[in-house]
Order: structure tokens, then C-alpha cells, then sequence
């Protein structure tokens, strides 16, 4: 474990004007508060806010984030109190201790409603102040450094997190020596083989071909020479998830993987990166599609460097990142910069990013999600993006997400644009709204009147405010929908009951009903949500009671006084069939279909034959109904079928399987249904199902009454 003084001595490597005292207290409340406390792997364990805090001198952080990290478990695992820290050490570290606190505890890796739910928080408490996240991160990547202490199923949850939500995270704070560590220590847990396969090619293209790096970064050094230009030269090979990945999305083996060396090139002036970039492309072929000028177009978090790929030594293509000392300090730490140190003061680097303009662009587009999956894909998407810069016809500069297409460039310019939009020109040729733009393109939007987005269009975007904005869009015009038809249902179910459905009437109705107003009552009339019977019985409940459902005793209209009947269960007639009765002595009357079989053999008894019709009001879901179904065999089909007979307001009163396949079930379900067309709407739902292979209503002229 590192000892006070020589944290002490990290700190004032780049900052002797720390305040060794606030240190050295911290150091010792921090130790005593954790004392008889161990880590898993036996180790005191204050060693580890030791250990974060040491990661976070290597970012020549100031003295409030190394003491925040040297406590940032107390509160959580000790008895300190928030109170307490603030009265030794001052609000400013009580407020960092108490937010690294709340992050720790959120479980980001939960259920989807929760893990966004989450993410807000964890936002929320970033927008106070982002140092809360830095030394999160540096807590995070010790934790990942000393995984293999865990039992198995931990290392599994939090490298997965790590991957999902760490790594991405650093990435776009512009932490990217980070987001590659954290990557690949994710990477040895989650797929061990994956890693040490390439490892192992690694050694054996190395045992092959010798030190390349230290060729090809000799051979970058003798040509600037050539040139005149003073620049350190780096180089490296790529990290083994870089490769994997690469060859993930490339579908290629190892041996086809080319750019697996990455060179930098540091210089001291803006101007010698472009004289370095044309001495590198005249030595060496440049790889068509992959250049990029970040320093004429920065990334969001500060980020500045010229990126090209080129063919270098026996045709290997490297990639070569070049770029200033003072951008290369922002690339290093990337939104940390701001907080950077030098000789005692704070690091004016004009690269540096404010970090609350920074996170207000990051969180600009979350604030509009309505509902938990819609944040959590906003979020995603912002993390994971990479980015692409195009020009408006006027030669504006609009940043998007690789992938990105005309319809985001749209709405990145202005909501109204990307909801007239028809078309799209690009560099002056007209393309699918589905065109994937790419780096410097020129892109011009074609809009028309009275155009409205489509639902397509949610699967055509890539940015989080594109999405937003359509989906929000389309509820908007399906709300319109839902009230007009809600409008004419609830003027029928008023003039019913010789009423009106006015304006005054519906908000009545609402406010009786624990709504909002008129129109949201009528949405959820039109939407199937509210009955327009509901909304009658709540102003006149003894007007609504003429409609109520026919009684059963009463269903049928033909009887004799005293008369009773049964439907027969060969045919199962329905209300909304023709029927037909047949007397039984002492039974009463047994009503068959028009159309059943049965009927058939009373052909020479036409004295018990009854005329009969149903009852031409409404009846109630009390006659059971056969249905012949065969389905696919597979978890959870037959919970989804029973699912969308519940959601037509019908109840299952007997089931029972008929043949069972490894592939196929065939079974009867019976259903209770109010009439033929509430049958009619059941089957029809079903036949839409996919995994429905065959349905027909099940009909046994052997059963008998």
C-alpha cells in the first residue's frame, strides 16, 4: 500500500503548492475509519482509496478529488458521517464523497426500467459536479485491476457493467487510455479464450516478423528529420478487445486484420501537424476513407488530432494519430483537463472542454424521453457515438453519430425541419432518407408542407433527439386520432340515453372520472382504454342502466312463460346466430345453430321444433366456445395466447391438449364470448399471431346437450 508521504510526493510532482496538510488528514481519518477492514483478497483495505486516489494524480487532478477518493467509501462502509466529513475536511469534499457515494450505490446493471431509472440519477448527480464521476471511474478501474479476488458470477456482473457502462462512459469524456483499459480488463473476464488467442497471435507475429514497432516508428522519425520538423514519435500495438472488436465487425481473421499498430506523433505547434500529415502521406500511401481532421473539427469533449491510416513497412497499414502537446494533455485526460494541475496551478489548456457545457450537451436530448427504454436508448446512443461531420448548402458544420442519415441531420438542424422532410440531397445527388452520411458530405434538406413523420423513420434515425422527436410526433397525431373517434363513440353512447355529449358534459365526465380533461377522457375512449358506457354511467348512472347486459334468463326471445332452455354442445350457438329450438320432455328447450348437424335428425319431428331468435340487446360474456388451435411449441406461446383473449375482454373456462409434437400442440380452448362478432374479433387476433398455425371454432356433433 502506498504510504502518505509518497502519495504526498505524487501529488506535488505537478502541484507543489498542495496543501500537504489537508492530505496527510485525510490519509489518517481515511485509515482509521477502514481499520480492521479487509478486501476479499486479504489486503487492508484502505489500500484501495489509497490506490484510486493514486490513479487520479496520473491526471494531475487537484487536491479535493485525490482526498474525495482517499474517502470516498467511508460513508458507505464506516461510521462517517456526511456531517462529520464536511466539518473536518469542508462541504466541497462532503458534497464529491456523498455523490461517489450515491453512484456506488446504484445497481446500473438491474432490470431496464430500473437500470434507466438509474441512469438519471447517475446524471443527476454527474451535473453537480463531473469530478464525482472521475473518481468513480478510478474506482472502477482499480476494482477491475483486482477483479480476480471476486467469486466468478461478481467478476461475470461487473465486467459486464464495465463494459456496458464504464468503459463507454470514459470513452466519451475523452478518457480513452481508460475506456481501452477498462475494455480489456472486461474482455479477460467475459471471454478469456477470445484474449489469450490473440495474445498468442501477437507473439507469434512478433517471433515472425521482429519488432515492427520499433521499425516503423524509426522509419517515421528518420522521414520528419528529412522534413525539419521536431515531434516525439509513440507507437503501440492495439489493445487485444481493439482487435477482437475490428475483427468482430469486419468479419476477419487475425492474419487479415491490418491496421493492429497504432503510431503517435506529438509536435509543438498546430501548424507542424498538417507539415507532419503531408511527410507521412508522401513517404507512405494513404488508405482511402480514413482520414479525419479533429483539430479543424473537434469531438464535444475537447478531443483534437488529425487520424490517418497509411501503408507503411511491407505493406502493413498503421494508423497514425497526430497532434500538440496541449491537445495530446485533453486526449490523455480528455474532460478531467479542466480540473488538470501544473507547478501549482490550474492548466489553462485552450482545448480543454468546460465540463458543464460538456454535460449539458450530453445530456441536452434526455430531458424530452418520456418513458424509462426511450432515456436508456438516449443515453446509449450517446455514449457509443462516434461522430461524422457534414455541411449545410450555407457551410455550417453539423455534428452526428456514425450512422447517422439525412433524417438526423434534419432534426439536428431544427425539429420542424425533420418533420417536413421528404427528401434529401447529398453533395448535390438525391438520396434515400436511409443514406448512412459520412465525413464532410454536403447535405441538403427537400421539406413540404403538411408532411408528417412516419413510423418507419424511428428505425431510419440514429441520434437520441431524432427518435425523441418522432416518436413524440406520432403520439401526438395518434392522440388526435384516438380523440376524434372517441368524439363520435361517446356522441352515440349519449344519444342512446337521449343526451348530449357536449363540451361541458365531457369535462364533467372527466373530472368524475379522475382525468385530466375532455380530451384526455375521449383518448382513452378512442384508444379502448374506457368504455364510452363508462363514461354515460358517470354523469347519468340511472340513464346507463337501461343499457345494461341482457340477463341470461331473458337471452332468448320465443319461449314459452316458465319455458327454460340449454345450448347445445355440439354446435355451442352464440349470440348473433340464427337458431332454432327442439323441445325435450322434461328438459325444457335445447337451442341449436340453424346450420348444425344435428338438426338433422329430428327432420321427421317437426312438433318439437320451436322458432327461436337472441335477445337484440347487449348480452354478457357467459357463452363458451370452442376454438381447435394448433400452435408452435416454444416458451411462453401459449402465455401469449392466452394474453391477447384476455386483452379482447374474454375469459379461458377450460383448455386441455388434444396432440402434443416436439414442434406442435394442438389443443380446444374455451372461450367465453359475449356474441359472433366478439368471437369473430378473438379469432382474428389469434390467426395474426405468428406462431398460431391453424385455428377453427371446434364443433363435435357427437357431444350432445
Amino acid at each position: 500500500m502506498i504510504e502518505a508521504d509518497d502519495l504526498i510526493a505524487l501529488v506535488r510532482n505537478y502541484n507543489p503548492k498542495t496543501n500537504e496538510k489537508l492530505l496527510r488528514e485525510a490519509y489518517a481519518y481515511g485509515r482509521e475509519m477502514h481499520r480492521g477492514q479487509r478486501r476479499r483478497s486479504g489486503e487492508e483495505y484502505f489500500s484501495h482509496p489509497v490506490a484510486v486516489a493514486a490513479i487520479l494524480t496520473e491526471q494531475r487532478l487537484d487536491d479535493a478529488s485525490i482526498v474525495t477518493a482517499l474517502l470516498h467509501d467511508t460513508i458507505e462502509d464506516t461510521p462517517a458521517t456526511h456531517d462529520e466529513i464536511a466539518g473536518r475536511f469542508g462541504a466541497e469534499i462532503a458534497e464529491l464523497v456523498d455523490g461517489v457515494t450515491k453512484l456506488t450505490n446504484l445497481q446500473l446493471n438491474s432490470t431496464q426500467t430500473k437500470q434507466a431509472e438509474n441512469f438519471r440519477k447517475l446524471f443527476m448527480a454527474m451535473s453537480k459536479d463531473l469530478r464525482v464521476l472521475l473518481v468513480k471511474l478510478a474506482d472502477r478501474l482499480h476494482n477491475m485491476r483486482t477483479i480476480r479476488s471476486l467469486p466468478p458470477e461478481r467478476q461475470i456482473a461487473k465486467a459486464r457493467e464495465t463494459m456496458d457502462i464504464f468503459a463507454p462512459l470514459a470513452g466519451r469524456m475523452g478518457m480513452q487510455w481508460m475506456r481501452e483499459e477498462l475494455e480489456d480488463l472486461a474482455f479477460r473476464v467475459l471471454n478469456p479464450e477470445a484474449r489469450n488467442s490473440i495474445m498468442r497471435r501477437f507473439i507469434t507475429l512478433q517471433r515472425e516478423t521482429g519488432d515492427v514497432i520499433h521499425k516503423i516508428t524509426n522509419d517515421i522519425r528518420l522521414e520528419l528529420e528529412r522534413e525539419g520538423i521536431s515531434a516525439d514519435v509513440f507507437g503501440r500495438a492495439k489493445k487485444p478487445y481493439s482487435i477482437w472488436r475490428k475483427m468482430e465487425q469486419k468479419e476477419q481473421g487475425f492474419s487479415r486484420l491490418s491496421d493492429i499498430y497504432g503510431f503517435r506523433i506529438i509536435t509543438e505547434a498546430e501548424a507542424d501537424c498538417y507539415r507532419v500529415l503531408g511527410a507521412i502521406h508522401r513517404r507512405w500511401r494513404a488508405v482511402p476513407g480514413r482520414f479525419k481532421d479533429y483539430i479543424s473539427q473537434p469531438k464535444s469533449n475537447g478531443y483534437r488530432s488529425i487520424h490517418t491510416t497509411v501503408s507503411g513497412r511491407d505493406g502493413k497499414r498503421v494508423e497514425v494519430q497526430i497532434r500538440t502537446r496541449q491537445m495530446n494533455e485533453v486526449a490523455e485526460v480528455g474532460v478531467a483537463a479542466h480540473w488538470a494541475y501544473r507547478d501549482g496551478v490550474r492548466t489553462e489548456n485552450p482545448f480543454a472542454v468546460d465540463p458543464a457545457r460538456w454535460l449539458a450537451g450530453l445530456t441536452e436530448r434526455f430531458d424530452s424521453a418520456e418513458d424509462h427504454d426511450e432515456f436508456l436508448e438516449h443515453v446509449k446512443l450517446e455514449m457509443y457515438a462516434d461522430q461524422v461531420f457534414c455541411f449545410t448548402p450555407k457551410g455550417d458544420v453539423v455534428k452526428l453519430p456514425r450512422g447517422a442519415t439525412p433524417l438526423d441531420f434534419a432534426y439536428a438542424i431544427h425539429t420542424r425541419i425533420g418533420d417536413r422532410c421528404v427528401g434529401a440531397r447529398v453533395d448535390g445527388v438525391r438520396v434515400p432518407l436511409w443514406t448512412r452520411l459520412k465525413n464532410g458530405q454536403s447535405v441538403e434538406i427537400i421539406t413540404a408542407e403538411g408532411q408528417t413523420p412516419q413510423p418507419s423513420w424511428v428505425d431510419i434515425v440514429a441520434t437520441g433527439r431524432a427518435k425523441a422527436a418522432i416518436r413524440r410526433r406520432l403520439r401526438e397525431e395518434e392522440r388526435e386520432r384516438f380523440i376524434k373517434l372517441g368524439r363520435e363513440l361517446t356522441r352515440v353512447a349519449f344519444e342512446h340515453v337521449n343526451r348530449k355529449a357536449t363540451d361541458k358534459a365531457l369535462a364533467a365526465a372527466a373530472k368524475q372520472l379522475g382525468l385530466e380533461d375532455a380530451d384526455a377522457l375521449l383518448a382513452r375512449v378512442g384508444a379502448a382504454e374506457l368504455s364510452a358506457r363508462e363514461v354515460v354511467q358517470a354523469l347519468y348512472p340511472e340513464l346507463a342502466e337501461s343499457g345494461a347486459e341482457v340477463d341470461a334468463k331473458r337471452a332468448v326471445v320465443g319461449l314459452q312463460p316458465g319455458q327454460s332452455f340449454n345450448r347445445a354442445a355440439c354446435c355451442q350457438p352464440t349470440p348473433g346466430e340464427r337458431i332454432v329450438g327442439i323441445t325435450y320432455r322434461g328438459r325444457g328447450v335445447v337451442i341449436h345453430a340453424i346450420d348444425c348437424e344435428t338438426l338433422s335428425e329430428f327432420e321427421e319431428q317437426s312438433h318439437r321444433w320451436v322458432d327461436l331468435q337472441w335477445h337484440s340487446g347487449k348480452h354478457a360474456p357467459a357463452y363458451p366456445v370452442s376454438l381447435d388451435m394448433t400452435i408452435r411449441n416454444d416458451a411462453g406461446v401459449l402465455g401469449r395466447i392466452c394474453t391477447l383473449i384476455g386483452e379482447q375482454s374474454a375469459n379461458i373456462s377450460d383448455l386441455h391438449f388434444l396432440d402434443r409434437k416436439p414442434d406442435f400442440f394442438r389443443l380446444i380452448i374455451d372461450v367465453d364470448v359475449r356474441d359472433i362478432e366478439h368471437l369473430h374479433a378473438i379469432m382474428l387476433v389469434l390467426e395474426a399471431e405468428s406462431d398460431v398455425a391453424s385455428l377453427e371454432r371446434y364443433r363435435d356433433p357427437g357431444r350432445r346437450p
